[in-house]
């Protein structure tokens, strides 16, 4: 999981604006290092409100690279049609749910992009990594995700590392949204551990990479949710 927030923890400015909004501030030596990273995965993702709000291409640009296979959990298939995620030159997967309307289904395949069903009401995420591995080849998948996709991917114990990017800006605002949303916890023995296992200065903005580390037994039941 990779992903730029304030000091305050925030990915935006306030709900619903786009996060490029404060991408703009990174250093150019930290725009350079999160095209390096994409270029060094097989996939990246990101959820479908992401696409909506950013309309993000998700490709590789500022270094020399292969963009990764963009793969877009949105479990109804609702993503706009005119999505810059859906234009053509590099492979989009986008998983839907088996309740995803067929003229969305259609319409997205229209686009070039290909679908996979992934779960019966919501996107499964453990079946979707699956497919991603088994029909794919995805080893190596990068996560770009807001907070709901980034709670889901963490609850199912789907992320090995986070890197973040931080930059020097406090934001507030008690419904911006942060890194990681989703279901709130019941005590501490559900907080989800960090090991720092880097940390240096990128042009102008710190970067800290973490190693996650879950505890076993106690996980909630989150099978029937997804994206």
């Amino acid at each position: 999981m990779m992903s730029e927030i304030t000091a305050d923890g925030k990915l935006t400015l306030k709900k619903g604006s786009s996060s490029k909004i404060l991408m703009k501030y990174m250093d150019p030596a930290t725009e350079i290092l999160l095209h390096e990273t994409r270029a060094s995965f097989d996939a990246i993702m990101v959820g479908a409100n992401t696409i909506r709000i950013d309309n993000s291409f998700l490709t590789v640009r500022l270094v020399q690279g292969k963009s990764p296979i963009r793969v877009i959990p949105s479990s109804m298939a609702d993503i706009p049609p005119d999505a810059n995620v859906l234009s053509p030159g590099t492979p989009t997967i986008i998983a839907v749910s088996e309740r995803a309307p067929a003229d969305r289904v259609n319409a997205i395949r229209a686009r070039g992009a290909e679908v996979v069903c992934a779960g019966r009401d919501h996107v499964h995420l453990p079946t979707l990594m699956k497919i991603l591995r088994n029909g794919h080849g995805v080893k190596k998948l990068m996560i770009e995700g807001g907070p709901t996709l980034n709670w889901h991917m963490l609850h199912h114990r789907l992320v090995d590392e986070i890197r973040l990017i931080h930059l020097p800006f406090i934001v507030g605002g008690a419904d911006t949204p942060s890194l990681v949303g989703g279901m709130h916890i019941e005590s501490e023995e559900e907080m989800i551990r960090l090991v720092l296992k880097n940390h240096y200065l990128c042009g102008s903005n710190l970067v800290t990479e973490y190693d996650v580390v879950y505890r076993s037994g106690g996980e909630k039941d989150v099978s029937r949710t997804g994206p």
